[in-house]
């Protein structure tokens, strides 16, 4: 299978792939594999032989709590077109696993490939650099989110960065988008109960900023929940240029 769409369109949003990178990238050998909802992708290992990119549905970082096996955090949330673990190529091994959220389809690169385009293709390599620091940016984001805005915000800010993370490869368009997250989940990734999250998302509705039906999110009042979230894509970096 050669690597997604979805994938060069995330690199081309922020520079310019040259026909060489094209070609590379589109004979990229690849294995495809599905995975249902709370299947682990990758799990906790040492010395991975192979990071994967999210084709469809989501894909999340989750760290088992010592001593808790039923609990986790949640400190990463990937969309179509992120290479999740693309870290674990030149690290030890993970300390968190991979897991599936909503039916998930994965493609498998093995680090055979990515040490050929690390020897062989310099741009691509910088592009890929580029990929782990910007999900480091997020990362970061996240934090500040987390100890400056209150629930309502909070939420808010999640979906404001995950619509525009999958409208910039095209996963998403016209302000709706599909999240296939529990509330239970979604208490894993802001650091709330469920209950703080229910009462959250009821505050958006209430607001008029969005209609959230099972899985299926509209944003009806965008420059609202920018507002509310003191979102600023920035950290993202789709500024197209030279790299």
């Amino acid at each position: 299978m050669a690597i997604s769409e979805y994938f060069i369109r995330y690199l081309q949003r922020r520079d310019t792939l040259s026909e060489d990178d094209l070609e590379r990238l589109r004979t990229l050998k690849t294995q495809n594999e599905r995975f249902s909802h709370g299947q682990v992708i990758v799990p906790i290992e040492r010395h991975v032989q192979r990071s994967c990119l999210v084709l469809r549905g989501f894909a999340a970082r989750a760290h088992p709590l010592e001593g808790k096996p039923d609990e986790r955090v949640i400190t990463a949330l990937h969309v179509p077109g992120d290479f999740v673990d693309l870290h674990g190529f030149v690290l030890a091994g993970l300390e968190h696993a991979v897991i599936a959220i909503g039916p998930t389809e994965i493609e498998f690169v093995q680090h055979s490939e990515l040490i050929e385009i690390t020897e062989n293709f310099p741009h691509l390599t910088r592009l890929l650099w580029m990929a782990t620091l910007i999900d480091a940016a997020i990362h970061r984001q996240w934090l500040v989110a987390a100890g400056s805005l209150r629930s309502s915000a909070h939420l808010a800010h999640l979906l404001c960065e995950i619509y525009t993370r999958m409208s910039a490869v095209g996963a998403a368009s016209n302000y709706e988008f599909t999240l296939p997250l529990l509330q239970r989940e979604l208490a894993d990734i802001l650091g709330y109960s469920p209950i703080h999250v229910n009462r959250a998302v009821r505050e958006l509705r209430d607001r008029g900023l969005i209609r959230w039906t099972g899985a299926e999110i509209t944003v009806l009042d965008w420059a609202g929940l920018v507002r509310l979230a003191r979102f600023d894509p920035g950290y993202l970096d789709m500024e197209r240029h030279s790299r």
